[in-house]
């Protein structure tokens, strides 16, 4: 099982990836955090209720790694509650860098089967709610086990 520890300015969050039911996506989050490409980068959108996003290389919603990857919404554990990982896009395949986190089930649901939920956070929820527009992502540290 693969997990990683998300650094944020506001406190540690712990991750564990679905890998079985997004494997593409899980190993481009990994392949990117590895590179350090998630390092410094802020969350560019907070709703409360809703999501915290990051991800976005010019810090605007618009940027990314500059590749796309195709959308995992067939597998398992594609629901959309507090603290899953899933990936942001413009529409069906195009996500590349982009990934939100849930704060809730409340005003998720329709995301389901939209969105590539590949993974979720298991320790340091309050952190979640702790994230306000412009905090940084410090460092994303990938344990494979």
């Amino acid at each position: 099982m693969t997990k990683a520890e998300i650094l944020t300015e506001k406190g540690l969050m712990k991750v564990e990836f679905y890998d079985n039911d997004a494997p593409n996506t899980v190993k481009n989050f990994v392949k990117l955090s590895k590179e350090g490409f998630y390092d410094g980068l802020n969350f560019h959108r907070v709703l409360p209720d809703f999501v915290i996003q990051g991800g976005c290389p010019d810090g605007t919603g618009a940027g990314g790694p500059g590749y796309s990857i195709d959308c995992e919404t067939s597998g398992g554990n594609q629901y959309h509650d507090r603290g899953v990982l899933s990936m942001a896009h413009a529409g069906k395949n195009t996500g590349g860098s982009q990934f939100f986190i849930c704060h809730s089930r409340n005003n998720t649901s329709h995301l389901d089967g939209v969105h590539t939920c590949f993974g979720k956070v298991y320790d340091g929820l309050e952190v979640i709610d702790d994230i306000r527009q412009g905090d940084k992502i410090e460092k994303i540290t990938i344990i494979e086990e």
